[in-house]
C-alpha cells in the first residue's frame, strides 16, 4: 500500500524496500539522493547520475532528508557494502 508522506514527491510503500521512503512512482531511495549530495554532487549533478528523476524530485528529496536526518542517516548506515565499513 501507497502511503503519501508530507512531501509530494516522497513515499512509502511497504512492498518496495520493505517501505523505505523513496521517489514517487520509481523504486529508487531518499537515501540514493542523500548519498549523492553527500559526495559533494550539486542537485544538477545527481539529476546527471539518476537521469529518471527530475530536479524537483531531487530538490524534495533532500527537503525531506532535512526534516527526517536521523530516519535517512539509519537508511545509509543498514545500506553501506561491507567493504566500505569502517
Amino acid at each position: 500500500m501507497i502511503v503519501a508522506t508530507e512531501h509530494p514527491y516522497i513515499v512509502r510503500d511497504n512492498e518496495i524496500l520493505s517501505g523505505e521512503p523513496v521517489i514517487k512512482g520509481t523504486r529508487t531511495p531518499v537515501r540514493a539522493v542523500v548519498e549523492w549530495w553527500k559526495f559533494g554532487a550539486s542537485p544538477e549533478e545527481v539529476l546527471e547520475n539518476l537521469p529518471h528523476l527530475t530536479l524537483s524530485q531531487i530538490f524534495d528529496a533532500l527537503s525531506y532528508y532535512a526534516d527526517h536526518r536521523d530516519e535517512i542517516e539509519k537508511y545509509i548506515a543498514e545500506n553501506i557494502v561491507e567493504k566500505d565499513k569502517p
